[in-house]
């Protein structure tokens, strides 16, 4: 069994990694970068800022480690109601971060996609995004997932319209609707669902994210806000997953 050890900075607690037992599917609620940026005395854009920053950091480590995709709750649907300049700030983020990690991406043979209705996003961004799609879709590795304007509601209702509508066709038979039916009209079709679940800054819910999706995945959350996640505390949360015991409904 091939295993890697990271000593964690905080202390002498050794993480062994089984590097054969790696999730496949990792989703990250990148929460807590305005917190963060209040107990410095710094304005929420420079939370935002620093949790951007981050993204470089874990998106190194899981294609290191081998994770096949990481998908990161990025902007939600429910985000528009936060504060004009913030929401603007947050899109400029979006293009900066596409403009200056596309060539460490590239080298790194990362494939960028995304999940949600991008159509409401700015000009600027969705012009970036599908520069980004072409320029990596013939990359081998990591598939960074970015959810943007996304909601799992949403989602789910977007799937059910599109299914409705090939009923309606005479494409598909009502009594043929199955799960694999939905799964293959949601916005992730084409990826696995995720194994774990990840959520910085201290809070315990899933705030619309991945709600089909979630069914089996395991959960876990951390106190520490997004801009402190390091690559500690993902090894971390890969150790407990791995010694899990995840039985799916049924019994070992």
């Amino acid at each position: 069994m091939a295993l890697f050890k990271i000593k964690k900075k905080l202390n002498e607690n050794t993480y062994k990694l089984d590097m054969n037992a790696i999730p496949q599917h990792i989703a990250i609620i990148m929460d807590g970068n305005g917190r963060w940026a209040k107990a410095k005395g710094l304005p929420r854009v420079a939370g935002h800022k620093a949790g951007a920053e981050n993204v470089r950091t874990i998106v190194k480590e899981c294609n290191r480690l081998g994770v096949k995709a990481l998908t990161l709750y990025t902007f939600s649907t429910e985000n528009w109601k936060r504060p004009k300049d913030e929401v603007n700030a947050l899109m400029k983020l979006l293009v900066d971060y596409l403009k200056n990690e596309f060539k460490e991406l590239q080298d790194n043979n990362v494939v960028i996609k995304s999940i949600g209705n991008i159509q409401d996003l700015p000009k600027e961004c969705r012009d970036q995004l599908r520069k980004s799609y072409e320029n990596t879709k013939n990359n081998t590795g990591l598939v960074l997932n970015l959810a943007l304007n996304y909601g799992g509601r949403d989602e789910i209702v977007h799937a059910f319209k599109k299914i409705m509508n090939d009923v309606n066709k005479g494409d598909i038979l009502l009594s043929n609707v199955s799960e694999d039916t939905i799964s293959d009209n949601l916005f992730t079709k084409g990826l696995k669902d995720p194994d774990i679940i990840l959520r910085t800054g201290g809070e315990q819910r899933l705030s619309n994210f991945l709600l089909w999706q979630c069914a089996y995945s395991e959960f876990w959350y951390t106190n520490k806000s997004w801009p402190d996640f390091n690559e500690a505390e993902l090894h971390k949360a890969i150790y407990d997953f791995q010694n899990r015991d995840r039985r799916f409904g049924g019994l070992k």
